[in-house]
């Protein structure tokens, strides 16, 4: 009887006990930094397909915001949307007398991930979707100059490995790769992304 009464207190206590918040699941926002590099082609424009025809790097930095799911104890998806700001993008083509030039001001994303919980504190994950990029085209000759803005969009992959530093905050290092052409145009970008998140 006395063997009863312990199990029955045990398994009392247990069920009252409030259970611990799980990693990787509910809202999240953060801010990241990181390193670009762009590839053109061919870039399509207002005025023309320009031949850029070179590679630019650069800093970037931003925000995101998303939200995580467990499927299962190790399985974990979510969504996510960023914005970023490039810093000393900006790249300029001088050929017969014209200079053309293509300025990467800002760009967002929105994309899905999911995950394999390898430790409570550990993700590591795959990530895809969309991005678009604002850019500013000018093109400047003998005889004329102009300037306009002009979007590329395209999708973005990539993935990066998540770690939990305290019950709230986590920290993340992140490659994707993005292919902003269409028709005539080729516009790749690369990027390298240490990002800074708090959970709630």
């Amino acid at each position: 009887m006395n063997k009863l009464l312990i199990a029955a207190g045990i398994a009392t206590v247990a069920l009252s006990a409030p259970v611990a918040a799980q990693n990787f699941e509910g809202p999240f926002v953060g801010a990241q930094i990181g390193y670009n590099h762009d590839s053109y082609g061919k870039v399509d424009s207002r005025f023309g397909r320009l031949a850029i025809d070179d590679n630019r790097d650069s800093f970037t930095g931003g925000a995101y915001a998303g939200y995580d799911h467990h499927l299962t104890d190790r399985i974990v998806v979510g969504a996510e949307g960023d914005f970023d700001l490039g810093a000393n993008d900006s790249r300029v083509e001088r050929r017969g007398g014209a200079v053309a030039s293509i300025d990467p001001r800002h760009a967002f994303s929105l994309s899905a991930r999911a995950g394999y919980q390898v430790d409570p504190r550990t993700l590591l994950y795959v990530r895809g979707g969309y991005e678009n990029v604002d850019a500013r085209v000018s093109l400047a000759t003998g005889n004329a100059a102009g300037r306009y803005s002009r979007t590329y969009d395209g999708w973005m992959a990539g993935g990066g490995v998540e770690r939990y530093l305290t019950p709230k905050v986590s920290a993340r290092v992140e490659y994707r790769y993005s292919d902003l052409g269409g028709g005539d145009t080729r516009f790749h970008r690369q990027q390298g992304l240490v990002g800074i998140s708090y959970h709630f």
